[in-house]
């Protein structure tokens, strides 16, 4: 490096910022192809504990309320801000000197998000009330172009509002339309007061849209494909390309036993219903507001708004069954299918998902504040849950999501096999790498 250094005397100025940019890219590429010697590994004062291995790094931090985030194929990252927060609603980071901290930031966008992803080059935002997509050029950090409106004509609604989306390979992408409310009554989140049957909700609301992925001016109404039914609300979705399918995790219903104390105690409250990974086809109906999952029965049972009172089945048995179950109230709100070859071979199609936290545990401790591995054949879990990434939360008791250090978000994979992880308070984001020689 010293000789290309030494060797700028004299040239034009034009030639020297082409030079640096060249040097800037090597130096990324060197990054991205796993070259980690002048990488600023994080310490252990953070608190965060992997599998033996694996090291991380702090790409940026203070960034705002990051919630998704990807991974371009040259290794810019992108994250949407649920916030604008300092002139955008995006930030596009960049590494340009090889040790994985991005030394530049870049924000636009005028509008708060959460779902973002890259499709046929283009990057696609999605805010509560409409997904758009920003023209993008190889190389270039910052959009070519203002955002053109893909899908708009999503209704307004207080309640689980934030917008995701997938691609498959064929065209088509996916959103998710959260129910607008705990569980469809007309006095939403108040005791004794039962569901509106049948739930007029579920029209535009608690269900995946499939859209033309490339498409402009879409609207849900004239354009969507209703996809899928009775989903409460996800926060994230992914297309897995092992087995073409497309993959979601439900937040369960909140207020068992606040809203119906001679029917659930305080523990049961706290531990019922399970959070859902969930197989989505067409026509599936997943069965909200009706019913919910009870992972200690193994079974869906009907919602006390509709009678039920946690033992009887009643119409549950007819509806679609979730692939796996999970804690209640942990709030999941990232997943990803790993497909990269520098993780141990266990991992590859294997899932990550990244909880958010409770909120809604109390009196009892709240739970969560994690990032988990399920190790998956053939489209299905192969084996029960491992922690993965931990210790977010910080030291406890954890009473009130305000006593969490850092709330995990977005997961994505790098070009290199890197597992990226974001957090929403801080707007911390870290690179996840397996160097099993650096201890």
């Amino acid at each position: 490096m010293s000789s290309i250094v030494g060797s700028r005397r004299g040239m034009h100025p034009a030639w020297m910022v082409l030079m640096a940019f060249v040097v800037a890219m090597v130096s990324a590429a060197a990054a991205s192809a796993g070259d980690s010697s002048h990488f600023r590994w994080a310490q252990n004062e953070d608190g965060i504990t992997l599998p033996d291995g694996f090291r991380r790094v702090v790409v940026a931090d203070d960034l705002g309320t990051v919630r998704h985030i990807e991974v371009r194929d040259n290794g810019d990252v992108y994250a949407a801000l649920r916030q604008v927060h300092q002139g955008g609603g995006i930030v596009a980071l960049r590494d340009t000197n090889g040790d994985s901290v991005a030394d530049v930031q870049k924000r636009f966008g005028e509008d708060g998000g959460t779902g973002i992803g890259f499709y046929n080059g283009d990057l696609y935002f999605a805010t509560p009330l409409k997904v758009i997509r920003y023209p993008m050029e190889d190389g270039k950090l910052l959009p070519t172009g203002p955002p053109e409106l893909v899908v708009g004509g999503f209704p307004e609604q207080g309640q689980h509002a934030d917008k995701t989306f997938a691609f498959d390979d064929k065209g088509h992408m996916f959103v998710n339309v959260g129910g607008p409310s705990n569980a469809c009554q007309e006095e939403t989140r108040t005791p004794h007061v039962d569901g509106m049957e049948p739930c007029p909700q579920l029209e535009r609301h608690a269900g995946i849209w499939r859209f033309d992925a490339t498409e402009l001016n879409q609207t849900q109404q004239e354009d969507g494909v209703h996809f899928a039914t009775g989903i409460r609300h996800t926060v994230t979705m992914m297309w897995n390309g092992c087995v073409d399918e497309l993959y979601i995790m439900q937040h369960g219903r909140d207020q068992l036993h606040s809203l119906w104390p001679e029917k659930f105690t305080v523990e049961q409250n706290a531990k019922l219903p399970a959070e859902e990974l969930l197989q989505v086809q067409k026509g599936d109906n997943f069965g909200w507001p009706y019913c919910y999952y009870d992972p200690f029965k193994e079974k869906r049972v009907l919602a006390p708004e509709y009678g039920g009172d946690g033992e009887e089945v009643g119409r549950c048995d007819q509806y679609d069954r979730p692939v796996m179950a999970f804690p209640a109230h942990w709030a999941p709100n990232g997943l990803m299918f790993y497909n990269g070859s520098q993780f141990p071979d266990r991992y590859f199609g294997g899932a990550f998902i990244a909880f958010h936290g409770s909120w809604n545990r109390a009196p009892l401790e709240q739970q969560g504040y994690k990032v988990v591995f399920v190790p998956f054949e053939d489209g299905k879990p192969a084996g029960d849950f491992e922690v993965f990434a931990n210790n977010f939360a910080g030291e406890g008791p954890i009473e009130s999501t305000g006593d969490a250090r850092w709330r995990p978000m977005g997961l994505a994979q790098g070009p290199d096999g890197s597992l990226y992880m974001s957090e929403t308070d801080d707007g911390r984001i870290w690179r996840v790498l397996y160097r099993p020689e650096k201890r």
